[in-house]
């Protein structure tokens, strides 16, 4: 189970609003990179459920991070189905996220009050994620929808909390295009990962971009 409540997770996200969104097979690797990021100054940190030894990986990441990154949330993505959200959480996830919508995985969240992202492309989908519990509603793929979106959809949501995923790039530009079209969070995969295998100049570039993004939410 969680070590943060629901509301903690919460803040913790939208106060350190860049997520990485991460898998590999090798759960030694895996902590570098965590420990990386967390050095970088980013406190939220999304394992991906893609690969077969996923769930492995994932309960020997729980124990590091508690001892080597407290102030971290570690959270599972790419979830589908309850039984997995279940699992995960019961490893310790701090928060699941999902690449599409289920009112399953919805409700595993709400009895455990462990936060959930669901995945939304569309107005209606961002409405039932609102009704069904979602504590940010993540739009992904962002380069599909695009920035354009995230503005109309501000017209009649403009407090939803929202997160989107898929081609937001590590650069000032690419964080300014989204943040001023109205996100709350930025998930960033492969894009942030390039250079991956220089943890210290992966942590420096981390940094910048916690940087660019308190700057542009003054």
């Amino acid at each position: 189970m969680s070590r943060f409540s629901s509301a903690t997770a919460l803040e913790t996200v939208l106060r350190y609003p860049i997520v990485p969104v991460f898998y590999h097979a090798d759960a030694a690797y895996t902590k570098h990179i965590l420990q990386a990021c967390y050095a970088g100054g980013l406190r939220v940190f999304e394992f991906t459920n893609r690969g077969a030894n996923a769930f492995d990986v994932f309960q020997e990441l729980v124990p590091f991070v508690q001892q080597n990154c407290p102030d971290m949330l570690l959270g599972i993505g790419t979830i589908y189905t309850a039984a997995d959200a279940e699992r995960f959480i019961q490893a310790g996830a701090d928060f699941v996220v999902q690449p599409c919508l289920t009112a399953e995985v919805a409700e595993v969240c709400r009895q455990h009050n462990t936060p959930w992202l669901p995945g939304t492309m569309t107005i209606s989908e961002v409405y039932q994620a609102t009704q069904l519990g979602a504590a940010i509603v993540k739009i992904f793929p962002g380069n599909v929808l695009g920035p354009g979106f995230i503005k109309s959809l501000r017209g009649p949501m403009p407090t939803v909390p929202l997160m989107v995923t898929g081609g937001v790039e590590p650069t000032e530009d690419s964080l300014r295009e989204w943040f001023t079209a109205g996100v709350n969070v930025v998930g960033m995969g492969s894009q942030l990962f390039k250079n991956a295998d220089d943890t210290e100049a992966l942590s420096r570039q981390i940094a910048g971009l916690l940087t660019v993004v308190d700057s542009l939410k003054k």
